[in-house]
């Protein structure tokens, strides 16, 4: 009787949550306390074989023009802005300025609206691409960590400006740490107290390359500032108005006592 009754329950939950699997459900139960009647053995580990985050993931995104300067960039990034297209630009590891714009679910999708807007002269030769670390193997957490500090190192030396999000006018700190996400394929929100609510905790001791380390700089006490961790308790950030993007000590005197936590969203 008491398996009959679970199995009822299950049926019931099942139809309240649609797509929900069978272990999920087990699960639910277990927490509300059901009757007996259900599995004793272990419970299978999960699946670390990709890279899970909070995050919506960017799937494709189209990429134009290679350019040797970053004004050259910036400027062609605007008139692709005039059209309505969410456009930002990066430089490269071939040291090349390029521009991307908008996200795509399928590559297909994305290749079609870039056919669209070429038949309308808005863009020339296109490139559909998928941001961040190939793969999702076992190894892709740490390739993502990877990417994201040797793409924030990318930025170093641009100028610091508030509200920017293009290294034409140069970022604040959390233009800088949105940029740097998406270009590794995630879709981090855009102000800085937005992406401390998205993250998880994480303590300073367990640090990895990659979180974001936030800061309260100004007089009342709330997160106003944040970097990414670059490792060996060193972080990457844009610092303010006059200064360029760079490495700073989380031990240093002003960043000490101004933590306010971190976040991880791998």
């Amino acid at each position: 009787m008491g398996v009959m009754k679970t199995r009822h329950a299950t049926r019931l939950v099942a139809r309240c949550i649609p797509g929900i699997n069978g272990l999920l459900v087990i699960l639910l139960l277990v927490g509300c306390r059901s009757p007996v009647g259900l599995p004793t053995g272990p419970v299978p580990p999960p699946d670390r074989s990709a890279v899970e985050s909070p995050l919506p993931a960017i799937a494709f995104t189209i990429q134009v023009g290679a350019f040797s300067t970053t004004e050259r960039a910036s400027r062609y990034a605007d008139q692709l802005a005039a059209y309505g297209l969410d456009t930002y630009y990066f430089i490269d590891t071939d040291g090349l300025c390029k521009v991307r714009f908008d996200r795509f679910e399928t590559k297909d999708g994305a290749r079609q609206r870039a056919l669209e807007l070429q038949s309308r002269g808005v863009i020339d030769a296109f490139y559909i691409v998928r941001p961040g670390p190939a793969g999702r193997n076992a190894d892709a957490r740490e390739n993502l960590q990877d990417g994201l500090v040797q793409t924030a190192r990318r930025f170093i030396g641009t100028p610091y400006r508030w509200g920017g999000e293009s290294a034409r006018s140069g970022f604040d700190c959390s233009g800088l740490t949105m940029t740097v996400y998406r270009l590794n394929g995630l879709e981090l929100p855009r102000n800085s107290r937005s992406q401390f609510r998205a993250g998880r905790p994480v303590t300073r001791h367990d640090l990895q390359r990659g979180d974001l380390v936030f800061f309260a700089t100004g007089s009342r006490g709330r997160v106003s500032h944040v970097g990414i961790y670059s490792g060996q308790g060193k972080f990457i950030h844009a610092p303010r108005k006059g200064k360029t993007i760079r490495t700073a000590s989380l031990s240093s005197g002003y960043f000490n006592t101004r933590y306010v936590g971190a976040r991880r969203y791998l």
